[in-house]
């Protein structure tokens, strides 16, 4: 929902003078601090209860902030910003010295974005470049809808209401550091777009077990409900004899007794949008087992875009899945 300019104003404010404001984009909603206040970035840590190790996403407003935080842009960066910001899509540079250690573990690269979110780039050009990490406590699934955030805080953060988000899965992380580019962490905009657009083709790197992860959602368990996450093929169905959500994407199998079915039959955007949101509805309804329907290798390679929604359902399952 559209907020005045006041209201705004009166949001930047609190993060110039170093508080955390929760505030929406295309993809989740984030938790904000400004990129140059450390200690406003220790809140999110402390806040989320956050590994230190993990690094941050600086939001941007205008190409221009680039350069506060590396000192060269490639052609290739440049084209990449001409083709995909804002949107869904951060860009990994080598970072100026003056950029804060705590907003990137300590290691000498540094993650950027421009959000494709009409609030949150009118609140970035208020308050100057803000990190923003999804706004949910850690480990939990990332927050689509305010309600999210309210149950995960009780009220205790100012958060700037935008409804749903339109995507529901984080950014596409894209390190530009390397030659050739790599994946380090799947989303909206796939290789293919990538390629499509700029005429090369990312490596994926996203299930690398980084030491020293350059983005976020690569070295711990992300995005996991209360209830414990597991694929499963339509002919195991039969054997479920505990209370479970089942999560069907292609068809809508018969539901063993104790089970609860949710289907999407090909509206992937749809189930990516509402992944969370399903999480934290099984949560909230008791539900201590989660199934989510396989897919084919068929369909992974015919739909790009379905390789975050896979990404995401892994993480939230957790090693050996």
């Amino acid at each position: 929902m559209p907020h005045s300019k006041e209201q705004l104003h009166t949001f930047a404010e609190l993060l110039k003078q170093g508080e955390l404001v929760v505030f929406p984009t295309e993809t989740v909603y984030g938790l904000g601090a400004s990129a140059w206040n450390p200690r406003a970035v220790q809140k999110i840590f402390e806040v989320k209860g956050r590994p230190s190790d993990n690094p941050l996403i600086v939001h941007i407003s205008n190409v221009d902030m680039v350069k506060e935080f590396t000192p060269s842009v490639s052609a290739r960066a440049k084209l990449l910003m001409q083709k995909f910001w804002p949107g869904p899509l951060t860009l990994v540079f080598n970072k100026r010295p003056e950029v804060p250690d705590i907003v990137t573990a300590g290691m000498n690269t540094v993650a950027l974005r421009m959000p494709n979110h009409p609030t949150a780039l009118a609140l970035i050009q208020l308050s100057g470049p803000l990190v923003a990490p999804s706004a949910n406590k850690s480990g939990r699934p990332s927050p689509t809808r305010p309600e999210h955030i309210y149950a995960d805080y009780q009220r205790k953060l100012p958060v700037i209401d935008g409804g749903i988000c339109d995507i529901g899965i984080e950014s596409t992380v894209l390190d530009l550091t390397v030659n050739p580019p790599v994946i380090l962490r799947p989303g909206n905009i796939t290789a293919s777009d990538i390629y499509e657009a700029c005429g090369f083709t990312p490596t994926d790197g996203s299930d690398t077990k980084a030491e020293a992860p350059k983005s976020p959602g690569m070295k711990y368990t992300h995005y996991a409900p209360k209830a414990k996450v597991r694929w499963f093929s339509t002919g195991e169905l039969s054997a479920v004899d505990e209370p479970a959500l089942v999560l069907c994407h292609t068809s809508e199998p018969k539901m063993p007794p104790a089970a609860t079915g949710l289907f999407w039959r090909g509206d992937y955007p749809g189930f990516a949008r509402e992944l969370y949101d399903t999480f934290r509805k099984a949560d909230r309804d008791g539900f201590d087992l989660i199934l989510v329907e396989e897919f084919e290798p068929e369909q992974l390679a015919g739909n790009e875009r379905l390789l975050s929604l896979v990404n995401r359902i892994s993480k939230a399952a957790g090693p050996g899945s």
